[in-house]
């Protein structure tokens, strides 16, 4: 099999992280050769505005492999974000050569403000996109014909792939490769980058434990992360209580009027998110996930996933999990 080429933009001010993480997560991807020997599944090429050196926002230097006007024929284009892409002569410069090579490339993808030179070609008008919580109210504004979805962590519209902050970029990739090479190709990636397949929630920006954190200031904050990622533990009202050094009666109220939910609520949902998780991305039968995040009892964990996804825990793992037969 021929190495698919990805063509990733650079440019002076560019978030090194948006072009590095999907850089690295498609040279990671392998496929098997005719004789069975693995080798690379993509051929990763790094185009600058001219030849010359290109230096990210955090000072890392690049030097590009071809320019945007000598690019061979790629079949993906990945525009990264950064603050030079919103300065309008390097803005301009890349969305007329994305207009210029859209109709023969099958697949373009903005990570994080990537979007504002992709949007900034009309090629978007009228489609689903996202982009960095921070900006797209920003990008909302001044693209008032996108369909601006903020809290996604990437959306697909046609061949047009849009992606939230950062970290997002290596989540669309990893959908790209899932989508060309399928799951068990992916997943062998995330696992080399040892990140998750598809992050919990699936659709929140940030994780849950920061998400958390931006909510409430106080040792709640510390609290609420260490509930989502300790779900095993004791969490009942009063060792969580304990544990904030607030009377139950005190601790029930406070958390209440933090985060809007009881404290058992709370632990639920964050043990329903850890669960989900670990059905898609872990090699565990459904008792076993239901007893590592801290359910009495399978069935009390069926009826919980159930009610809360409108979807079994089996049904879920077929749709999203591993191929694999668990584990008992």
């Amino acid at each position: 099999m021929k190495p698919r080429r990805i063509g990733i933009v650079g440019f002076d001010q560019v978030d090194a992280l948006d072009l590095v993480g999907p850089a690295e997560a498609f040279a990671t991807a392998q496929v098997n050769d005719a004789n069975d020997n693995p080798v690379r599944a993509y051929e990763v090429v790094v185009l600058g505005l001219t030849n010359s050196q290109f230096v990210a926002e955090s000072g890392i230097v690049f030097q590009p492999q071809a320019t945007l006007r000598g690019a061979p024929t790629l079949d993906t284009i990945i525009i990264p974000g950064g603050a030079g892409l919103r300065r309008a002569d390097t803005n301009r410069a890349v969305a007329r050569w994305i207009e210029d090579r859209a109709k023969k490339t099958r697949r373009i993808v903005s990570i994080c403000t990537g979007i504002y030179a992709l949007a900034a070609t009309g090629l978007l008008d009228s489609r689903r996109a996202t982009t960095h919580w921070r900006f797209a109210a920003d990008v909302a504004r001044r693209f008032p014909n996108l369909r601006i979805e903020p809290n996604a962590l990437f959306i697909r519209d046609g061949n047009f792939y849009t992606s939230a902050g950062v970290t997002a970029g290596i989540d669309l990739t990893l959908a790209l490769i899932e989508e060309d090479l399928g799951r068990k190709a992916a997943l062998r990636v995330a696992r080399d980058l040892v990140v998750y397949l598809k992050r919990p929630g699936g659709q929140d920006q940030y994780s849950e434990p920061l998400r958390f954190q931006t909510i409430a200031t106080d040792r709640l904050a510390e609290l609420a992360s260490w509930i989502a990622t300790n779900p095993q533990r004791d969490l009942s009202v009063v060792a969580l209580a304990n544990r904030a050094c607030l009377s139950p009666r005190h601790f029930v109220r406070r958390f209440k009027a933090v985060f809007n939910q009881t404290p058992g609520a709370f632990v639920q949902d964050r043990r329903l998110d850890e669960a989900r998780r670990r059905l898609s991305a872990e090699n565990l039968s459904i008792d076993a996930v239901a007893a590592s995040v801290g359910f009495q009892s399978a069935d009390a964990f069926r009826r919980a996933f159930r009610h809360r996804f409108r979807i079994t825990p089996a049904r879920y793992r077929r749709n999203f999990g591993l191929d694999e037969k668990p584990t008992p």
